[in-house]
């Protein structure tokens, strides 16, 4: 039973956040951004849509006017569609300077970046491996650290990766 009220949930947020990327769509490929990412989630008992936005050029940058356009065309489009029972917030954001790599798309973008990439398991000794992003290649990703050492991982081993700040 828990089971099935986990997937029927699972299945309304996806639901939301497909329609939410369908009603972007248009919207951002004519402004020049892309959706980098979209997410419902709840968190204590309020539920959050953040959108994630990027501009679709390497050298510019997402800032607060962007959001708020997005923002308000998401809106009312929102309204117009009444997608969502309950009541949440709305957050339209830049995925930020430490973007989460999420996407397989994302993991090509950004070969040649350095990342940090946190492992459900530990490997070699470590759950944490920070280097360079060198490949994307099927299923697999390849990361070499600041050792030199050079990582094979499967996308299904990674727990979390994101690009790394570096000052």
């Amino acid at each position: 039973m828990y089971y099935k009220i986990e997937r029927e949930i699972f299945m309304a947020k996806k639901k939301i956040t497909d329609t939410v990327e369908e009603l972007l769509a248009g919207f951002l490929k004519d402004e020049d951004y892309e959706l980098y990412n979209c997410e419902y989630i709840k968190e204590g008992r309020d539920w959050f849509l953040r959108v994630y936005i990027d501009k679709t050029a390497p050298d510019e940058y997402v800032g607060t006017e962007d959001c708020e356009k997005v923002s308000r065309f998401l809106s009312e489009k929102l309204d117009e569609e009444d997608l969502i029972e309950q009541n949440y917030y709305l957050e339209v954001s830049s995925p930020g300077m430490d973007r989460p790599l999420i996407k397989r798309e994302h993991y090509e973008r950004y070969t040649g970046s350095e990342v940090e990439i946190k492992l459900y398991k530990g490997k070699d000794g470590t759950k944490n491996i920070q280097g360079v992003l060198d490949s994307i290649d099927g299923d697999s990703v390849t990361v070499t650290d600041h050792s030199g050492k050079v990582w094979e991982l499967q996308l299904s081993e990674i727990a979390k990766a994101n690009l790394a700040v570096i000052f």
